[in-house]
C-alpha cells in the first residue's frame, strides 16, 4: 500500500550511535567506555564482531554523510562518544575528539542536514563506571558538564539535541539483568540507576540552554504491554512490566511524578527535589518503537526472555511470546498497529504535558543482504500506523529509521542488520540496499507532493485587498 502524505516540514531522517558504527577506539585521544570493556570480555559478543573497528564511521564519515545526502534526508541522529571528548568522563577535555564531531556537523550542514546528536548512547566513560556508573549520583553531574561542553562547541550550528537514549534498557539490561554493559545483575536494586539517568537528562537540558543551545528532546522506548491471561496474577505482571518500562522514566519527565509511590520511596536522593529538574520542560519527546511486549505471571517452570535474554525466575513477572505476526531477525514480532496503539496511548496520558514527538528510531533486523524487500513491507506498514496516530491527533513531527547502515548490534554483532545501507564487515565497504532507494523515492515523492499541494493551494487563495 502506498503510503499516506504527511504534513508540511515533517522531518525525514536516519540515525545511529557511536559505539555501534565508530570505532577507532584508540584515536583521537578518546578513552575506554564501559561498553568497550564488557565487549572485551569473552564471550559477550557473541558472534566475535571487532567492535574496536565496528563500521568505521569515525575514519568514513564523509561517506556516510554522502549516502545521507543520496537519501535525501532532512536529519541524522547520530550520538557524542562521551569517552572521546572526556575520556576520564570528567576533568581534561580532549580537544581532538571534540574535533572530530566539529567535522562531522560541518560536513552534514554542507549537505543540508540536520544534525541531531544525542549526547548519550550507552557509552559511560570507564572510569566513570568503576566508581558506580549509574548507581553514583555524581555520574549526572559530570554528565551534565559535559553536555554543556559540547553545545559551547557545537551549538551554533546543532538546531536539534538529544540527552539521552533508552534509560529503561540501561537499567534493565545493564543492571537489572547483566546482558549489557556493565554487566550488573541487581534487579530491582537497579532502580538508583534509573533515577540518575533521568536527573542527567534533566542536569543536561538546563547546561544545554545555558550554553545556548535549543529544540531539546530525549528518546526514550515506548511499546503497548499486553497481559498474557486473566488471572490477577497476570494483570499485576503485564501492569508492573508497564510501569517499569513505559511510565517509570515519562512520568517523571512529563509530569514530574514517579507513577508509583512506592517506586518513588526506593529512589535515591532528595527525590521531590530532583523531580523538579528532571521535569524541566522539553520542546519535544522521542519515541523509539520496535514491538508490542505480552506479559503475565512468572512461569517457573518455562524459560522467560526479553529480546532473547534469559530473564531470572524470581522476577514477578514473565515474558511470552506474541504468536500470529511475521518475525524479525531477532524474534520480534512485526505489528505496526502497536505504534499507533502506543502514540496514542502517551496523547492520552499525558494530554497538553506532551510536547510534539519524534520517532527516534523504528526499523527492523533482517537477514536478507541486500534484496531487503520484507524491510520495505516493514517502512511501510509502520509509517502507515505512525499517519494514523496523526490522524487520531497525536502530533508527530519527524521519523528516524534505526538505522542507516548495519552495525554492531550490541552483544549480538554484526549478526541482526538493521541498516538500509548493507556493511560488508571484512572489507568495510557500503552497499546500499533495496530499501534505501525505496526511503530515497519516499522522501523524494513526500516533498514533491507537498510542493504540488501548496502550489494548487497558493494558486486558490482569496487576493489580497
Amino acid at each position: 500500500m502506498p503510503v499516506p502524505q504527511f504534513p508540511p516540514g515533517f522531518l525525514w531522517g536516519a540515525s545511529a550511535s557511536a559505539f555501534q558504527t565508530e570505532g577507532a577506539v584508540d584515536a583521537d585521544g578518546k578513552g575506554p567506555s564501559g561498553w568497550d570493556a564488557f565487549a572485551a570480555l569473552p564471550g559477550r559478543i557473541k558472534d566475535g564482531t571487532d567492535t574496536t573497528r565496528a563500521t568505521g564511521f569515525h575514519d568514513r564519515y564523509r561517506e556516510d554523510v554522502a549516502l545521507l545526502a543520496g537519501l535525501g534526508a532532512d536529519a541524522f541522529r547520530f550520538s557524542i562518544s562521551w569517552p572521546r571528548v572526556v575520556p576520564g568522563g570528567s576533568g581534561a577535555v580532549n580537544a581532538d575528539g571534540l574535533d572530530f564531531y566539529d567535522r562531522l556537523v560541518d560536513e552534514l550542514c554542507a549537505h543540508g542536514i540536520t544534525p541531531a546528536p544525542t549526547l548519550y548512547h550507552w557509552d559511560t566513560p570507564l572510569p566513570l563506571e568503576e566508581a558506580g556508573g549509574w548507581l553514583d549520583r555524581d555520574t549526572a553531574y559530570r554528565f551534565a558538564e559535559y553536555a554543556g561542553i559540547v553545545a559551547e562547541r557545537l551549538a551554533d550550528r546543532v538546531p536539534m539535541w538529544i540527552t539521552i537514549n533508552e534509560p529503561a534498557e540501561v537499567t534493565l539490561l545493564g543492571y537489572a539483568l547483566g546482558e549489557h554493559a556493565p554487566g550488573r545483575t541487581l534487579l530491582f536494586d537497579a532502580l538508583p540507576a534509573a533515577h540518575h539517568q533521568l536527573l542527567a537528562h534533566g542536569l543536561a537540558v538546563r547546561a544545554l540552554r545555558a550554553a545556548g543551545a535549543d529544540n531539546i528532546g530525549a528518546a526514550f522506548s515506548h511499546a503497548p504491554v499486553w497481559t498474557a491471561g486473566d488471572s490477577d496474577e497476570d494483570r499485576f505482571g503485564a501492569e508492573l512490566y508497564d510501569t517499569l518500562t513505559n511510565w517509570l522514566f515519562a512520568d517523571p519527565v512529563l509530569t514530574g511524578r514517579y507513577p508509583d509511590d512506592g517506586l518513588a520511596a526506593l529512589m535515591p536522593g532528595p527525590v521531590t527535589d530532583d523531580l523538579k529538574v528532571i521535569s524541566t520542560p522539553l520542546d519535544w519527546y522521542g519515541v523509539n518503537y520496535y514491538n508490542p511486549t505480552l506479559v503475565g505471571a512468572p512461569r517457573p517452570e518455562a524459560l522467560e526472555t526479553f529480546s532473547g535474554f534469559t530473564m531470572p525466575a524470581e522476577l514477578p513477572f514473565g515474558i511470552r511470546e506474541i504468536e500470529g505476526y511475521e518475525k524479525t531477525g531477532f524474534g520480534w514480532p512485526v505489528v505496526p498497529e502497536g505504534l499507533t496503539e502506543i502514540l496514542t496511548l502517551l496523547h492520552r496520558r499525558y494530554g497538553d504535558r506532551l510536547p510534539p514527538l519524534h520517532i527516534t528510531e523504528n526499523g527492523c533486523a533482517l537477514e536478507e543482504p541486500l534484496a531487503d524487500d520484507r524491510r520495505i513491507a516493514y517502512l511501510e506498514s509502520h509509517l502507515t500506523a505512525l499517519r494514523a496516530a496523526m490522524d487520531a491527533g497525536v502530533d508527530v513531527r519527524g521519523y528516524f529509521t534505526w538505522s542507516l547502515t548495519d552495525n554492531v548490534e550490541w552483544t549480538e554483532g554484526a549478526s541482526q542488520r538493521f541498516g538500509l545501507v548493507h556493511i560488508d564487515f571484512d572489507t568495510l565497504a557500503r552497499t546500499p540496499k533495496a530499501s534505501y532507494a525505496w526511503y530515497r523515492d519516499l522522501i523524494r515523492v513526500q516533498k514533491q507532493q507537498q510542493i504540488r499541494k501548496e502550489a494548487v493551494e497558493g494558486a486558490y487563495a482569496a487576493p489580497s485587498e
